[in-house]
């Protein structure tokens, strides 16, 4: 099973929101077997722009925390049949469009979860999940997946 990461993820990941959200991101991060982390090309660009506003690193330290991450796990890019996919959910299903391509995303890697704190928990689209992998309960797909 293939697992997508969305920004906010990573961001903590990256100490965004304090050292706390780090250990947990880190910890959730290791924990996933070798190979089924995706990352979406969105979530980077966004962590890039998270990384500068609110984490206040300079454009150059965004650079090498973004392409540490490219080094680490397989990229989903954000193709034209992302894009239009990423328009339909928006539309029908009220989603932020940049949302959406994230999602879009995971579903385009065969991904079968999304973890994000951002989007409806147990959402699910094309066979991708959205699960808040921080929540107090887990989803049981990530439940099963961590003790695996």
């Amino acid at each position: 099973m293939r697992v997508a990461l969305d920004t906010n993820v990573l961001a903590y990941a990256e100490g965004v929101n304090g050292p706390d959200r780090k250990k947990a991101a880190l910890a959730l991060i290791t924990s996933l077997a070798p190979g089924v982390t995706m990352l979406p090309v969105q979530a980077l660009g966004e962590l890039f722009q998270v990384l500068i506003r609110k984490a206040h690193r300079t454009a150059g330290q965004a650079r090498t925390a973004i392409l540490t991450w490219c080094d680490a796990f397989p990229l989903i890019d954000t193709s034209e049949p992302v894009i239009l996919a990423a328009a339909e959910l928006a539309a029908t299903h009220r989603l932020g469009f940049w949302d959406a391509v994230v999602l879009a995303s995971a579903a385009d890697g065969g991904c079968r979860l999304l973890l994000s704190e951002d989007l409806q928990e147990g959402f699910t689209w094309h066979g991708v999940t959205v699960t808040n992998p921080f929540a107090n309960l887990r989803h049981p797909l990530l439940a099963n997946l961590l003790q695996s």
